[in-house]
């Protein structure tokens, strides 16, 4: 009789895409462990079965513990998996890559590399978060004031709107306490998002370090797709949660910002918009459910898989 173990594992075709993901689930004071091709959650109330390949991020809360079948199915299915404070987020570790080209990137690497269309990635972002400005001629410099003056506008509106007084952006690592009620909802929203960015990020094998706005940190490219949603998202859902009420505004950010990604779509469209940004017009839309691994020669790729020792026009260095 085969084992959990030893099942192999996931072809891309059988792999959910990214963008049909649950984007999250929050689990706390359980054990995790692994049957058949499913994760089950075990706590005082029963078990409960989950779908390894239909989430986008699995959130672990305090309490909780990972059996390594069950990471290894994670992985497997490229999950995210992230462990979670009482008071705030941060992501820990990963799954694989969903998708087993290498063609996204390439691109985001070959766009990195060249000042020019860095910028020109850089405008698009601006272009994408603020509809309406054109930044086109904007020297980097002039992108960082003009993004600066817009989200201190969405704070300053934001709070109008929810009667929710606002002194400032707090923001401490290690010490969410330090915050007042808007800052600390702002704080979990936006820590929410990187978790997303980054398990799509590394779900479409796309460099988390490459950044074309933030740079100098090994998740820079992740921190460019969060602020992407930031003011739309994260810092609307922060006043609102803070004007409810104060208490237990970490858990009840994390819960509203669930509730909007998957009401509104995210995961798929957070996917559309990182093709958009790395990949030029041109290209066709990334096979990300073939696995073809080629070999680059000095006319451009040519098939694996065979031996080309014999062919005159190829020197063999041994």
């Amino acid at each position: 009789m085969a084992t959990v173990g030893q099942r192999g594992a996931s072809s891309p075709r059988e792999l959910t895409r990214m963008g049909d993901r649950i984007s999250f689930i929050y689990l706390e004071r359980c054990v995790l462990h692994r049957e058949d091709n499913a994760l089950t959650a075990e706590d005082a109330q029963g078990v409960t079965h989950i779908p390894a390949a239909t989430i986008g991020t699995l959130l672990l809360g305090p309490g909780t513990r990972v059996t390594h079948q069950a990471m290894s199915l994670l992985g497997d299915c490229g999950a995210g998996v992230v462990w979670v404070g009482e008071r705030g987020v941060r992501f820990y570790s990963g799954g694989r890559s969903l998708n087993r080209s290498s063609s996204l990137v390439e691109a985001q690497a070959a766009k990195w590399a060249n000042r020019r269309t860095r910028l020109e990635v850089a405008r698009e972002m601006y272009r994408m978060r603020f509809p309406g400005e054109n930044p086109d001629g904007l020297t980097r410099h002039e992108l960082l004031g003009r993004e600066g003056r817009r989200v201190k506008e969405c704070y300053r509106r934001e709070s109008e709107r929810t009667g929710v007084p606002w002194n400032g952006r707090i923001y401490i690592p290690g010490e969410f306490n330090a915050g007042d009620p808007a800052n600390q909802a702002v704080t979990a929203a936006a820590q929410c998002m990187y978790g997303i960015a980054q398990t799509t990020v590394t779900a479409l094998g796309c460099a988390p370090g490459l950044g074309f706005i933030h740079s100098g940190h090994e998740l820079a490219f992740v921190l460019d797709i969060a602020d992407l949603y930031k003011t739309e998202i994260a810092i609307p859902i922060g006043f609102d949660v803070a004007a409810e009420s104060i208490d237990d505004i970490g858990s009840r950010t994390r819960r509203a910002v669930r509730d909007h990604v998957n009401k509104s779509g995210l995961l798929k469209r957070c996917v559309n918009d990182i093709k958009h940004l790395v990949l030029s017009e041109s290209a066709p839309d990334d096979p990300d459910d073939i696995d073809v691994v080629t070999l680059q020669s000095d006319d451009g790729e040519v098939e694996s898989g065979r031996n080309y020792a014999d062919q005159d026009d190829i020197e063999v260095p041994w």
